[in-house]
């Protein structure tokens, strides 16, 4: 049996495997509700520990999830978890205990809340923000329906910085709603958070005597009939007034006319519920802020959230994870991140006009490597991409030489900045985008599968990606030169093949690519790390002249080696870790096209549609540009 905390068990049986639904959960007294929160935390760790997921943030929301689905009818409540990295305890809840074993694998359960698993993942969940907009159009309908159905917004104290979330928050103190939203305060992202409103919120305060007093309160004019949908605007403000007497202090909530409630213990699960069950059925949009712990109920990962955000496997009973034992002293690859921070430092220490920003990832991103030395020459801007790109864009128009190092699927937020902010203006501002292409076990939402897309389209844009550590290293020497106004870099997640990373800061020429190979069957254009895999599918078709060209640059693209592959009128084969539909495939096709060349000309990358979770080899296969399909695929043209 799971000890509780308080040493007091409720009860001498398993409570948690007989809950196979929310309605079983809610048969239980609340009195059995902290040891469902203990067994619950238990089998997180024990399946997280085998099975690497998101941990620290799902052990710190156990009692808000317990406690969310004990007071509401969920699925007929609805549920909208921000970003999901919380959600752990909530699927385990609703009918997935048994095949959470499966969770962020090929086939398995999605990482994150997915519609298309469950009635109770309400909205896809997999980037920040965007709950309390999606909540709020959800608590409309239901409004403009006649369905009397409650509707919860569960946001972290990160997400609510992002400029979405605040558009939501204010568009529900001027729509008719009831919605809620629970404010999950644990004072962390992934990183530390920055920004004055987490400052706010770390020192935010209400009396508690003054909640009890405002709660009997509403009940007693409730009773008399002096609270309804037309007068909640005067008593809302009336209260807010009242308020700011007595605590002499404006909340930054309800100055925006959402009733506030809080700050709680969200850790102790019968007061939860007891708050919980007081406020739902109020009528207007309300907070709920309540504090927790990430990582709560695991010792390490409370001393050191940040590294068990995602931990990979480790061992449950000494908190020691796999990384750190399998640590030697033989040189490795490092990751393309550090590559990237590494060579950022470098470059900062020659040039005081470089800057390092980043979008609350410091650490993912490592852009923390400057930051380290230099503090001064870097701005986390927090969960905020749109603001990052301005932001970056304001000093490169000052002269200031930018990288803003983003997550590729995050970039997606920041399109319109992108393209009026920086490219319209041709401000030299570089992109360093992260997680590009297939990035594994988080999935849909976190794949970067439209970065050469997307980036290719807009006009002023230099766009590229290195093949490995070294064209890295150079393409962010050709971008500190400041002479070619925006440019994007894309490498992916995780490490390349080179433990020898290390190289002259030499930059490259715009536009030029390289061969790596000479042949006359059938000609392989790649752009990225794709090179790896085709190099590898070569060297298993020995009796096949190939020719491979290693493009780097998509815009401007290497016109040269575009008409040499086409005077060879071989087949051609394009390929590409990115959506066929809009990148090199494409640009190729459309080159060969307009210059009057007819070859065969076959695209390979990732197809039109999202690509689940996977390990980052069998979502290659999945795609079709995994070595042994390239193999088929030359095979193919040239027996044709």
């Amino acid at each position: 049996m799971t000890k509780r905390t308080d040493n007091k068990p409720y009860s001498a049986e398993n409570l948690l495997a007989k809950i196979n639904s929310p309605a079983d959960l809610r048969k239980l007294p609340v009195e059995a509700l902290p040891q469902v929160c203990d067994e619950l935390r238990e089998f997180i760790i024990n399946a997280c520990a085998v099975n690497p997921g998101h941990f620290a943030s799902s052990m710190g929301a156990v009692e808000i999830t317990v406690a969310l689905h004990y007071v509401f009818d969920t699925p007929n409540d609805r549920l909208v978890w921000d970003v999901g990295h919380q959600a752990y305890g909530h699927k385990i809840l609703t009918g997935r205990r048994d095949r959470f074993a499966t969770n962020r694998t090929f086939g398995g359960l999605s990482g994150f809340p997915n519609p298309d698993e469950s009635p109770y993942d309400t909205f896809s969940a997999g980037h920040a923000s965007n709950s309390i907009s999606a909540a709020l159009g959800m608590a409309v309908a239901s409004r403009l329906k006649g369905e009397k159905r409650n509707v919860v917004a569960i946001i972290g104290d990160a997400s609510v910085s992002g400029g979405l979330a605040f558009e939501g928050i204010n568009n529900a103190a001027n729509t008719p709603n009831n919605l809620l939203i629970v404010l999950n305060d644990n004072d962390m992202s992934i990183d530390r958070n920055v920004g004055s409103l987490n400052s706010y919120l770390a020192h935010i305060t209400t009396s508690p005597a003054y909640n009890r007093w405002r709660l009997r309160m509403y009940k007693f004019l409730r009773k008399l009939h002096l609270v309804s949908d037309g007068s909640r605007g005067a008593i809302l403000r009336f209260n807010n007034s009242l308020k700011a007497l007595i605590v002499h202090e404006q909340n930054i909530f309800e100055g925006l006319n959402i009733r506030y409630f809080g700050p709680f213990d969200g850790h102790d699960v019968i007061k939860i519920v007891r708050v919980l069950s007081d406020i739902k059925d109020m009528d207007g949009p309300r907070l709920l802020h309540l504090r927790t712990i990430k990582g709560k109920g695991y010792a390490p990962a409370e001393a050191d959230p940040a590294h068990w955000h995602a931990p990979g496997k480790f061992d449950p009973a000494t908190g020691r994870r796999a990384a750190e034992s399998a640590k030697s002293d033989a040189p490795k690859p490092p990751k393309f991140q550090d590559v990237f921070g590494h060579t950022l430092l470098e470059l900062a220490r020659r040039d005081s006009r470089i800057m390092g920003i980043t979008a609350a990832m410091p650490s993912g991103t490592s852009v923390s490597i400057l930051q380290k030395e230099m503090p001064e020459r870097v701005f986390d801007v927090g969960i905020s991409e749109g603001h990052a790109v301005t932001f970056a864009g304001g000093l490169a128009k000052e002269g200031l030489l930018p990288f803003a190092a983003i997550y590729s699927s995050f970039l997606q937020r920041s399109y319109d900045q992108i393209i009026n902010d920086i490219a319209l203006q041709r401000l030299p501002v570089t992109f360093c985008i992260d997680r590009a292409g297939i990035v594994g076990e988080d999935g849909a939402t976190h794949h970067g599968a439209l970065d050469l897309a997307y980036m290719r389209a807009v006009p002023n844009m230099t766009v590229s990606a290195p093949a490995d550590e070294h064209t890295l290293r150079r393409l962010m020497a050709t971008a500190a030169e400041g002479t070619h106004g925006p440019m994007a870099i894309r490498y992916p997640r995780g490490a390349g093949r080179n433990a020898d990373w290390k190289c002259d800061l030499t930059p490259i020429e715009i536009g030029r690519g390289r061969r790596l190979a000479d042949g006359s069957d059938v000609a392989v254009l790649t752009i990225g790390t794709t090179a790896y895999n085709v190099a590898d599918a070569i060297a298993q078709c020995p009796d096949i002249s190939v020719a491979h060209y290693d493009m780097i640059f998509l815009k401007p693209i290497d016109e040269d080696i575009l008409r040499e592959v086409a005077q060879k009128q071989c087949p051609i084969i394009t390929v590409e870790d990115g959506t066929v539909k809009g990148g090199l495939g494409d640009a190729v096709q459309q080159w060969m096209i307009a210059h009057g060349f007819a070859p065969t000309i076959v695209r390979m990358g990732i197809p039109d549609r999202f690509i689940p979770q996977g390990t980052v080899a069998q979502l290659q296969k999945l795609c079709g540009f995994d070595a042994d399909s390239i193999v088929n695929t030359i095979k193919s043209v040239v027996n044709k």
